[in-house]
């Protein structure tokens, strides 16, 4: 009798992984443009140093070399001066006579962190400028920056709110008089020309520290931003008011990781839905790498995109429509007779910090 032998099992066929099909994002400009917005204003700081420059020399040698008028601008490389001025402006009304400019930019450069982000210091600061600039060519010419350990980051970041601090109490325990008498004397009518000299007279201490700066900043991104900057812990608190936020679709991330590495302030993109760090520079990098249509993005309230184009327009058009604003209604230009500056400017190292 014949026996029949049953089939062997079919074995079950192996799951197969279904791949996340992802919609490529288009090519990102924003980076072009925001470094076209950098360059633009570094090019302007230039400027106004040399022709700072040449109104000093004018005074210096008797009216013997070029004479220059001197610019305005250069009041915005003294925050201390300015932040002094705007307390005067809050509790009195009166705009300053002595470096108005100055706390016109001031306040043009709050203005734009609080409506964009931390934009001042990712799309118009120079020091910021140069500062990437030095990361990248540690980039190029090593292969990588270096991050410095999660604790000791944190740590280091406090050291430009604790310095910040110490700015803002100096200020807050002086009262008006004594400000007006400080910007008025001698030391504080040419503490724009000692911070000249103090560049073009460097000492070995001075000229040190700023080689560490730059070397610290080629290995490690934004190293002076990051931890010491005083001026972008001010930006970044108002900042932390701002109505923009990068935001992240979960349902669209492929979880690459790029948007984290692209970060030059080291956020974790990546596992947030909200960026909301005062840390945040607004700069873009993340969105530009992001290779996920739509899964990135800045927005506006109730999630609205807001393009890289109306961050970079919007920051032209605060900083301005206010210092424009400030020199039409006369409250741009420290007005004081050549004879002062002639009196003052040879013997400016000789004055003290009062």
């Amino acid at each position: 009798m014949a026996t029949t032998q049953a089939a062997p099992p079919t074995p079950a066929p192996a799951p197969v992984r279904r791949k996340k099909l992802i919609k490529r994002a288009a090519p990102d400009h924003s980076q072009s443009l925001r470094r076209a917005v950098q360059g633009a204003f570094l090019a302007l700081n230039v400027w106004i140093g040399v022709e700072f420059y040449l109104f000093v020399r004018y005074y210096e040698t008797g009216g013997k070399s070029a004479w220059a008028s001197r610019p305005p601008g250069v009041e915005g490389w003294l925050p201390i001066a300015s932040l002094m001025n705007l307390k005067v402006l809050l509790a009195t009304g009166r705009m300053p006579r002595l470096h108005p400019a100055g706390m016109v930019l001031l306040i043009s450069f709050l203005a734009m962190s609080w409506i964009f982000r931390k934009s001042f210091c990712g799309w118009l600061c120079p020091v910021g400028t140069v500062s990437e600039y030095l990361w990248r060519l540690g980039r190029q010419t090593f292969g990588r920056n270096f991050r410095v350990p999660r604790k000791l980051d944190i740590a280091l970041r406090s050291l430009k709110y604790l310095l910040l601090g110490l700015f803002g109490y100096a200020v807050a325990s002086m009262s008006v008089a004594a400000i007006g008498a400080f910007l008025e004397g001698p030391y504080g009518i040419v503490d724009d020309v000692k911070m000249l000299n103090f560049f073009r007279l460097l000492n070995v201490t001075g000229g040190v520290v700023i080689a560490l700066l730059v070397l610290a900043s080629v290995f490690v991104q934004n190293f002076w931003c990051r931890y010491l900057c005083p001026y972008g812990a001010l930006m970044g608190l108002a900042a932390l008011a701002s109505p923009l936020r990068i935001r992240r679709v979960e349902s669209l991330c492929i979880d690459c990781g790029k948007c984290a590495k692209a970060c030059p302030s080291a956020l974790p993109v990546d596992r947030l839905i909200t960026i909301q760090s005062a840390e945040c520079t607004g700069c873009l990098a993340c969105v530009a790498d992001c290779p996920a249509a739509g899964a990135l993005f800045l927005a506006a309230p109730r999630r609205r995109r807001v393009p890289a184009w109306a961050m970079a327009a919007g920051v032209v058009v605060l900083f301005a429509g206010i210092c424009g604003y400030a020199r039409f209604s006369g409250h741009w230009t420290t007005d004081l007779p050549g004879r002062v500056y002639q009196e003052l400017i040879p013997h400016a190292n000789e004055f003290t910090h009062p």
